[in-house]
């Protein structure tokens, strides 16, 4: 109690220091005394309010008092930094006298967490707080407007998709440690005047939809972009150069952007470093479910002195001091409100295509959190991410331009119709299309394709995408995992007890090769093989709806597995999302399998080709494709090489990026480790790779010695 009352001691000289001011004439007069202006009744009221707290009853009255006390609060700290006549000094003491008020609230908030729900933007403001709040006016002296004398009776009726609301607690927290973020207002003192030029009142939006209906003579829809001075990064990465001169626009003070390049030239990277050299954080991440563990390990990756968060479910694992807040469309609905008031000075859409449908509950999402955004911080970073910003319909435009700021739904917003009126010409004139497309690419579109870059890339790369099992199978596979781990750590004891003097890598290796050939002798129900084979089997849809994305993005995508059921849920979820596929299988005859190539060659309307990673490994040529997906990892790294080779080979023209899809935090994620570090028989035998080469068994026993050598430490480490 000392404590507190030596802080609040602190707080109320503060509140009672005097200064000078200036009348409305312009000229200085003394304070008479500390009864004069807001500031005095607010440190009154909320001494009452403390000391409420403080005898553990905070009535509805005092709720009341708090939340007023506040939204006048904010109301002069936003009048002190518009104030002209304030100087620099008489600014500060301002503030000073402010902060003094809000340290007391925050106190308060923190004996009575309820409290800080009064503090939200959308927080209900009863009739009753109005009232109050226009006697605390009426009492400092100030001549209130004729809106502020009315008191405005409205029901407030709770949306239904509001129920859903969750607030995480690392979210109060953090609210708790800055509860009065003040608006970024600069940008509206400075803002110019709406426009008023001969565009004013011609309906905009539909030419502009029209002017990017039909190509430009060969040309990308892309803005220029300034060439780089570098290509290096702190530590050992380095940039692509079509990277490095998207981040150099990005330097020159550029904040919206809509980033189509197609998918493999490394949206996400672009994205993490803009917001870093932008400053903009913290940075919101909307992406699909299906990237969203990715995307907190290409921040890692990208920027390693940001952190990262990623909402799950209800939000109960969310770090709310992260730099960056990872958060998927499915569970967006739950989030939306904290979110909005989360202060954040950048937002990212990933796959942004998904929000074409403006009706939907997704979409209505997405803009509302980036117009609060864009208010509470007009220069934020928002860039819309796609490969595919078009896929029904030239209006499938209006919701990224939006969600960017460009347009309201119905007319361009001043910045963009600002620009238009420069060009000097409306829709009648001959030369507004050509012209209107070039305004609106310059706002920040910027479209790369994998042949326009091909120096830039290598001929060939392997990204691994890690996704996340939380449904049932997921919760199945890490329990069989941990039923494995148990059993060698066992088999481990038994050994060392046998042979207490062993070396500990010779007895994992001895452990690791018993486990193998028990496995394969009697079949345990948690060996490696089931667990593998599960594995495979949870990531079939999440695979499958990537290489959706992927084929509506670039075209032709082959997918490859391992087993006949995931090929067949791929399959139908490709005939569900609309999309025609082919099927390579062991149990073809070969003019089918013929025919089935020729159509994924030659026919438009196959975007797909499902291919067995056994039979398709020999003799097939499925280069219309540039990208490929391994559903489930091979046990060799020449079987993935050669699955691969079925895409890059004679006659491709373009770059091939293989995607492999990794289960994280189970042992899917080792294997593709070791099969990453090992080359094939080829590559040692005639290439003079020094690289180990190892068969299946070979990484079958690294697999265990891994499992087991992470478990031992971990033992020791307890």
């Amino acid at each position: 109690m000392a404590q507190s009352g030596q802080g609040t001691k602190s707080s109320d000289s503060s509140l009672r220091s005097s200064k000078t001011v200036q009348n409305r004439h312009g000229q200085r007069r003394s304070r008479p005394g500390d009864d004069i202006g807001i500031i005095p009744i607010l440190a009154r009221a909320v001494r009452e309010v403390e000391n409420a707290a403080e005898r553990g009853k905070v009535s509805p009255n005092s709720r009341i008092k708090f939340q007023v006390i506040a939204l006048l609060m904010r109301e002069e700290r936003a009048r002190a930094k518009s104030d002209s006549s304030l100087d620099e000094t008489e600014r500060a003491e301002l503030f000073k006298r402010l902060d003094g008020v809000a340290t007391i609230l925050a106190k308060t908030a923190a004996r009575d967490t309820t409290l800080i729900q009064l503090l939200a933007e959308d927080a209900k403001v009863s009739e009753a707080a109005q009232e109050l709040r226009r006697s605390m006016l009426i009492a400092s002296g100030v001549e209130l407007s004729p809106d502020d004398l009315m008191i405005v009776k409205e029901p407030v009726v709770k949306a239904p998709e509001q129920e859903k609301q969750v607030v995480p607690q690392s979210v109060r927290q953090a609210q708790l440690a800055n509860p009065f973020l003040a608006p970024d207002l600069s940008a509206i003192k400075n803002a110019a005047p709406r426009s008023s030029g001969a565009l004013t009142n011609w309906e905009l939006l539909e030419p502009l939809f029209r002017a990017f209906e039909h190509g430009a003579g060969g040309g990308a829809a892309s803005m220029d972009l300034p060439e780089a001075r570098s290509l290096k990064l702190p530590g050992d990465l380095e940039l692509m150069r079509h990277q490095a001169r998207f981040l150099a626009e990005v330097k020159q003070g550029h904040r919206t952007f809509l980033l189509a390049d197609e998918p493999g030239l490394g949206k996400t990277a672009q994205a993490l470093l803009a917001a870093s050299v932008s400053h903009c954080y913290p940075l919101l991440a909307v992406v699909p479910n299906v990237v969203k563990t990715n995307w907190a390990r290409e921040v890692e990756l990208w920027t390693p002195q940001r952190t990262a968060t990623v909402v799950h479910g209800d939000g109960n694992d969310v770090d709310a001091f992260s730099d960056v807040v990872i958060v998927n469309y499915e569970v967006l609905d739950r989030h939306v409100g904290w979110l909005g008031r989360f202060g954040f000075k950048g937002m990212v859409v990933d796959e942004a295509h998904f929000i074409k449908n403006l009706g939907s509950q997704r979409s209505k999402n997405v803009l509302a959190l980036s117009k609060q955004i864009r208010l509470a911080s007009p220069n934020a970073l928002m860039m819309a991410l796609t490969g595919t910003p078009l896929i029904n319909d030239i209006e499938d435009f209006n919701a990224i331009w939006q969600f960017l700021g460009w347009i309201d739904g119905k007319k361009p917003l001043p910045p963009l119709l600002r620009k238009l009126e420069a060009t000097g010409l409306t829709p009648a004139d001959p030369g507004f299309f050509a012209a209107a497309r070039k305004v609106v690419i310059d706002m920040g579109i910027v479209r790369r394709r994998k042949i326009d870059v091909a120096a830039d890339i290598p001929a060939r790369r392997i990204a691994d995408l890690p996704v996340e099992l939380e449904d049932e199978a997921g919760r199945s596979i890490r329990k069989a995992e941990e039923a494995l781990v148990n059993r060698l750590l066992e088999r481990y004891r038994r050994v060392l007890a046998a042979k207490p003097d062993g070396d500990p890598e010779d007895l994992i290796r001895v452990v690791a090769h018993a486990e193998l050939e028990e496995s394969r002798a009697l079949g345990n129900s948690e060996n490696v093989f089931t667990m593998v084979r599960h594995i495979g089997q949870a990531k079939a849809i999440l695979a499958a709806d990537y290489t959706v994305q992927l084929a509506r993005s670039v075209g032709k995508v082959v997918f490859f597995a391992k087993h006949i059921d995931v090929m067949d849920a791929a399959e139908e979820h490709f005939a569900k999302h609309g999309l025609k596929s082919i099927s390579i299988r062991g149990d073809q005859t070969t003019a089918f399998r013929q025919r089935q190539i020729d159509a994924f060659a030659n026919d438009p309307e196959v975007s797909i080709a499902v291919a067995s990673l056994t039979a398709a490994g020999v003799g097939l040529n499925l280069q219309a494709a540039s990208n490929v997906v391994l559903a489930e990892l091979s046990w060799t790294s020449a079987e993935q090489t050669q699955a691969i080779d079925r895409v890059h080979r004679i006659g491709q023209t373009e770059p091939v990026t293989a995607w492999r899809i990794i289960a994280a935090h189970t042992i899917d994620a080792r294997i593709a480790d070791l099969i990453g570090n090992k080359a094939g028989l080829a590559a040692r035998a005639l290439e003079g790779s020094d690289a180990a080469v190892d068969g299946e068994s070979d990484i079958q026993l690294a697999a265990l010695q891994s499992l087991l050598r992470d478990a031992l430490a971990n033992s020791a480490s307890n």
